[in-house]
């Protein structure tokens, strides 16, 4: 997009929740959105995203999918097995590329950037581990091999040439690993607090490990797609402050998502914005409607690019 483009956008997203537009007039179809796991932030607003889809949008029956998030998401996208994905910004633009992970690029848009990922790096708080470094040799859970924490885990600890024992296990696996001591850390990305590790941290004491000095390797080897973010204290009961690295979360269609539909979905992020966050990240995570459009490397689909000038009037 140009520069007054972007502007004239960006001017009218402030105002958008109380715009009113033509409601969605196509057949009556399924809506699918790959989502993530059980516990974790991805599948928690993607359920709220289906039911403001729902209520808003009668012709359109929306349901979301429990996943490995955002590399399965996309292969879901490829084969025509979801309708939406939410995926992480960096895997986005792997994939738009065709760069490791993947071995061509993957066709796909964005409906929008809906909210900041943390990638959190998880300890006992009586483990001893305090840095990445104190992890060389140990077990560390990466996350599930379809994740997108799995590449960012695998990214970080090459980049910090710091050698561990990967394990690729799903959250609630990990989270039994780490209290029964089969792993030393878990990596997890994700809103802040994730319900599953609040819950976690009720039982079992936990720690993050701050990652900011290993943003600018990270930057350099794979652009700014990533950011340096900070966890609020007590975000996680015990836990303080501390700076982590973030990467944005984008909503992604599948190339044969009807315009009228991406539309659709557009104009819910836009004016339901207040109502599609997750209860217990409710303070600390919010979707900015001033940022839905910016997705980087990857286009807006043309329904969702409509919607946004549409909206703007």
């Amino acid at each position: 997009m140009t520069v007054t483009r972007r502007t004239a956008l960006l001017a009218g997203l402030a105002t958008l929740a109380g715009c009113s537009t033509a409601g969605y007039q196509g057949p009556e179809r399924e809506v699918v959105i790959a989502a993530g796991e059980s516990g974790g932030f991805y599948l928690a607003f993607a359920e709220l995203l289906a039911q403001q889809l729902n209520q808003a949008e009668p012709r359109l029956r929306a349901t979301a999918v429990a996943t490995e998030a955002s590399v399965e998401n996309l292969r879901r996208l490829r084969d025509g097995r979801a309708d939406l994905g939410l995926v992480l910004g960096d895997v986005s633009e792997s994939a738009f590329a065709g760069v490791e992970p993947f071995s061509v690029p993957i066709a796909f848009s964005a409906i929008g950037r809906v909210y900041e990922n943390y990638h959190q790096l998880v300890v006992r708080a009586d483990g001893g581990v305090r840095s990445l470094a104190d992890l060389a040799g140990r077990p560390v859970a990466m996350g599930a091999s379809g994740s997108g924490v799995a590449v960012f885990s695998t990214r970080l600890f090459a980049r910090a040439e710091v050698p561990v024992t990967a394990k690729n296990l799903l959250l609630g696996e990990a989270i039994n690993a780490l209290v029964a001591h089969e792993v030393d850390a878990l990596f997890w990305s994700g809103g802040i607090p994730t319900p599953a590790l609040a819950e976690l941290n009720r039982t079992t004491p936990i720690t993050l490990l701050p990652l900011d000095k290993h943003l600018p390797a990270l930057r350099t080897g794979y652009g700014p797609v990533y950011d340096l973010v900070h966890v609020p204290a007590q975000a996680y009961r015990g836990v303080g402050e501390l700076r982590t690295i973030g990467v944005a979360n984008l909503l992604l269609a599948a190339p044969s998502l009807p315009g009228d539909v991406a539309a659709a979905v557009t104009r819910v992020l836009a004016g339901h914005a207040a109502d599609l966050v997750p209860a217990p990240a409710v303070g600390t995570q919010f979707l900015d409607v001033r940022t839905l459009i910016g997705t980087g490397k990857v286009p807006l689909h043309p329904g969702a690019a409509s919607a946004y000038r549409a909206l703007h009037g």
